[in-house]
């Protein structure tokens, strides 16, 4: 499989413009609300038109601006998720997911029963859309784009109208349905969710793709602020370079060594999971006073600042603060943990 993205498309606050190859592969666009993310998936699926640009799919061209070639959604083979399920009002649960469905009656059925099973649906084949609770709707949504004749699936925020319990539920199934298909997009906005499914990940801010590489590489470097702070990172300070191997955290007051520092640095980051407890100074390990204590589920975030500084977030095992219960503490800063971004 094989999808060629290459359009931009004048949006009110910003111009969309990406350019990415999909494979077998799960590739995820992750962003914030309004990043461009959607519009993307909208024009491969053919509900948008770009300005300019070509989407090819599997040799197929499905749009190509040059050559006025434009296929209607029908005719594209993609399956689209809508945020908003977009069922029809006026056909049952059955009739809805077997509207795009192909093969001959008995092959039809099957798929039917399948995907009633898979997604919980049982007994409510002849049930309306206004019915049925959103989550119920979704799901509907779901099972429909798996019995189509799809090359590719787009999910827009799959998971959105789900509560905890039944989205990890479904999002074990989605994992089984991948190693079948092989080949999605994934929108979304949820890192865990992203992390969790996504082979390859590319982060999108005000309509550009500004990190794309392999979902354990952008996590561990990030590159970019937008990045930085989608994948989770609560720590981020403005930085500057200072010396081959130094930078100058100035938010946080700290001299930091660190590896790889490119010219342009702009940032300085690391996860509060990623701070270690130490017994006294040494490189990249400093005295920090306790700023704020706060319990979590399973952990508690301790707030610590350097002299001058601004206040860090360093998340503690439960049981190990219960036994330090420190007024001040020495934290390691590891050189390999520590996150360089630019703009």
């Amino acid at each position: 499989m094989e999808l060629k993205v290459c359009i931009k498309k004048n949006l009110r606050d910003f111009v969309l413009d990406v350019d990415f190859t999909v494979h077998d592969e799960i590739f995820a666009l992750l962003g914030a609300s309004g990043c461009g993310k959607s519009m993307t998936l909208k024009c491969i699926a053919g509900i948008e038109t770009p300005d300019e640009g070509k989407i090819i799919l599997n040799g197929r061209t499905l749009y190509d601006s040059a050559k006025k070639i434009n296929l209607p959604p029908q005719l594209r083979r993609a399956g689209y998720l809508f945020q908003n399920y977009a069922l029809f009002p006026n056909m049952t649960v059955a009739e809805n997911i077997l509207f795009a469905a192909v093969g001959n009656a008995e092959e039809k059925n099957r798929k039917l029963k399948e995907n009633l099973s898979r997604f919980q649906l049982d007994g409510l084949e002849n049930a309306y859309p206004s019915e049925l609770s959103g989550g119920q709707q979704q799901r509907v949504s779901f099972a429909r784009v798996l019995t189509s004749h799809a090359e590719i699936l787009l999910l827009d925020e799959p998971f959105s109208a789900l509560d905890s319990w039944l989205k990890w539920q479904l999002e074990l199934e989605l994992a089984d349905i991948f190693k079948i298909y092989g080949a999605a997009i994934l929108v979304s906005h949820d890192r865990g969710e992203v992390y969790r499914l996504a082979d390859k990940v590319a982060v999108m801010h005000n309509g550009v793709i500004g990190t794309l590489d392999t979902k354990r590489e952008v996590f561990k470097h990030p590159k970019t602020l937008a990045a930085t702070i989608l994948t989770g990172c609560k720590n981020i300070s403005p930085a500057r370079k200072i010396a081959a191997d130094k930078i100058f955290a100035e938010e946080w007051q700290l001299e930091l060594t660190a590896k790889n520092i490119p010219d342009d640095l702009k940032f300085v980051g690391i996860r509060s999971h990623n701070l270690e407890f130490r017994a006294g100074l040494g490189e990249n390990i400093f005295r920090m006073e306790i700023a704020q204590v706060i319990e979590d589920t399973f952990s508690y975030i301790v707030m610590v600042r350097a002299e001058g500084g601004k206040s860090i977030r360093w998340e503690v095992d439960k049981n190990f603060w219960r036994k330090i219960q420190a007024e001040e503490v020495y934290l390691y800063f590891p050189s390999d943990k520590i996150i360089l971004a630019s703009d």
